[in-house]
C-alpha cells in the first residue's frame, strides 16, 4: 500500500483548486470592440480562416460595431436583437442586395454564437433573426469559343506573352480561385502527371488537374522565365509580375482584364467567370456533379449545384437520345 498523504494538500478539493489557478478562465470583453477582435482570433487560429474570409468578416463586424457604438451601446451584453434589426434595416436603405444583408448577418450570428459559447452573454440576440430570401442567380460563364478566343489573346513570345497564356490555361483548365492561382508555387507543379496542389477555402488541399495545353504552356513560361535576364525573385512563386515578386489577386485581375479586351469581349467580366466556364463546359459534356465538386474543392454539393444550368443544345440532344418518342 503506497504512502498516505495530508488530504488538505493533495486531496481532489485542493487539485481542483490548483487547476482553476493555472487555467483561467478568460475574462469577458470588456467592451464590442474587443469582442470582435477575439472572435476574429478564434477564427484566425482554431477555425483557420484565409486572409480574404477574415478581412470580410472583419469589416462586417467592425461596421456593425460602428453602428452600434453611434446608438450608446458598447458592451455586448447590451446588444439586443432590435438593435440587430436596425442594423440590418440600414443596410437594406443603403441599396445593398439581399447577397450583402445575408452574408453580414452570417458574420453577426457567427460571433454572437461564439460570445455565448463562450459564456460571455447569457443569450444571443442573433437567434431569432430570419436570413432574407436570395435571388436565384445562374452563373454566368464564357461559351467555348469565347474561352478559345480568350486563350488565343496574349499572342508572341516576350515574357509578359508567355506569362499570360500560361496564367489563362491554368485557370480555365483547372478551374482554381484566382487567390489559389496567386498563391501557387513552381514547387506545387506535377508537370508530368498533370496535376498541381492548391490550397483552397479553409486551408483544405486538394488536387487540381491541368490538361494538355496547360501543362505545354506552363512549361513554356517556365523555360522563358528562365532564359529571362537576372533579377530579383521572389522564392517559389510560380505567376511573377514585371519586377519578379509574386503576382497578386488584383494583378490576375488586370492581365484578364487586358486579355479580354484584346479578344473583343467584355474586360469587366472578372476572373472568376473563367471558374464558372470551367464548372459549365465540363458539366455540359457530361461530368458528374460529384466529380466537378471535388474539382472545384467545394466542400458542400450544394454550392455545385448552381452549375447544374446547361445549353438548350445539350438539352435537346438528352431528349433526343432518351426519350422513346424523340
Amino acid at each position: 500500500m503506497g504512502p498516505s498523504y495530508p488530504s488538505s494538500r493533495f486531496g481532489p478539493s485542493s487539485a481542483r483548486a490548483t487547476l482553476r489557478r493555472v487555467i483561467k478562465t478568460p475574462s469577458r470583453p470588456e467592451d464590442l470592440a474587443e469582442a470582435v477582435e477575439r472572435f476574429l482570433g478564434y477564427l484566425r487560429t482554431v477555425r483557420n480562416l484565409s486572409r480574404h474570409s477574415l478581412a470580410a468578416y472583419g469589416t462586417d463586424l467592425l461596421q456593425l460595431v460602428a453602428f452600434l457604438e453611434a446608438r450608446g451601446t458598447t458592451d455586448p451584453g447590451a446588444v439586443t436583437h432590435l438593435d440587430l434589426r436596425a442594423w440590418l434595416g440600414e443596410i437594406r436603405g443603403a441599396g445593398r442586395s439581399r447577397a450583402t444583408v445575408a452574408r453580414k448577418l452570417a458574420a453577426a450570428r457567427s460571433c454572437f454564437k461564439w460570445l455565448c459559447r463562450e459564456g460571455f452573454l447569457p443569450a444571443d440576440p442573433a437567434a431569432g433573426l430570419r436570413t432574407p430570401r436570395r435571388e436565384r442567380l445562374l452563373p454566368r460563364f464564357l461559351s467555348r469559343e469565347e474561352m478559345v478566343r480568350l486563350l488565343a489573346a496574349p499572342r508572341g513570345d516576350g515574357l509578359p506573352e508567355v506569362r499570360d497564356r500560361a496564367l489563362l490555361e491554368t485557370l480555365y483548365s483547372s478551374g482554381i480561385r484566382v487567390s489559389e492561382a496567386a498563391a501557387l508555387d513552381e514547387e506545387d507543379l506535377d508537370l508530368k502527371s498533370g496535376v498541381a496542389r492548391v490550397l483552397g477555402k479553409g486551408r483544405r488541399e486538394r488536387l487540381a488537374g491541368l490538361g494538355r495545353y496547360a501543362v505545354e504552356a506552363l512549361r513554356e513560361y517556365i523555360a522563358a522565365r528562365g532564359r529571362a535576364p537576372a533579377r530579383r525573385r521572389r522564392a517559389g512563386a510560380l505567376f511573377e509580375n514585371r519586377d519578379g515578386g509574386r503576382l497578386s489577386t488584383r494583378g490576375i485581375q488586370r492581365v484578364v482584364a487586358r486579355r479580354l479586351a484584346q479578344a473583343g469581349l467584355d474586360p469587366r467580366i472578372s476572373p472568376h467567370k473563367l471558374r464558372h466556364s470551367f464548372a459549365t463546359h465540363l458539366l455540359d459534356a457530361g461530368a458528374d456533379l460529384r466529380s466537378v465538386q471535388e474539382l472545384l474543392g467545394h466542400r458542400n454539393l450544394a454550392s455545385t449545384q448552381v452549375y447544374t444550368h446547361v445549353t438548350a443544345g445539350r438539352l435537346r440532344e438528352v431528349y433526343d437520345r432518351a426519350h422513346p418518342r424523340a
